[in-house]
């Protein structure tokens, strides 16, 4: 049980290929409103999340590795995060990947997926930086 996460995240990355989640000109094409299979994937991983997340809460699910509860809580609304939201959906539109199937398409063999995994992982760690500096100068404020 301690390593489900292997082969569930094969699966989720076959499942995210054979739909086409992984293929650049399906995103060219859901930009361009010519071809809207992706939103049906988008779609059906929403009316799958939405109760599968109800059934994890009521159930009172816990880590399959510490054992610790899984806490299921929203995101408070801040100042920030409408910009993050717009800087993820160009650099998805740009890249033509999210940052689920970026993963999946180096897992393919397209290289050029490694770019979008260094961006994603630079974007992260700049975050990290402003925003622990920002917590630094919120803490130094009179």
């Amino acid at each position: 049980m301690k390593y489900a996460f292997l082969p569930l995240g094969a699966l989720f990355g076959f499942l995210l290929s054979r739909a086409g989640a992984t293929t650049y000109d399906y995103y060219a094409k859901l930009f361009l409103f010519e071809d809207l299979q992706l939103v049906w994937v988008i779609g059906t991983a929403v009316v799958v999340g939405i109760p599968g997340l109800a059934l994890l809460k009521r159930a009172r699910a816990r880590a399959l590795l510490t054992g610790e509860p899984i806490e299921l809580r929203g995101k408070p609304m801040t100042r920030e995060l409408p910009l993050g939201a717009v800087m993820l959906g160009v650099g998805w539109g740009l890249c033509a990947a999210c940052p689920g199937t970026v993963l999946t398409m180096v897992g393919e063999g397209k290289l050029s997926a490694l770019a979008t995994v260094i961006g994603i992982a630079l974007g992260t760690y700049g975050y990290g930086v402003w925003h622990d500096a920002k917590r630094v100068r919120s803490s130094q404020a009179p």
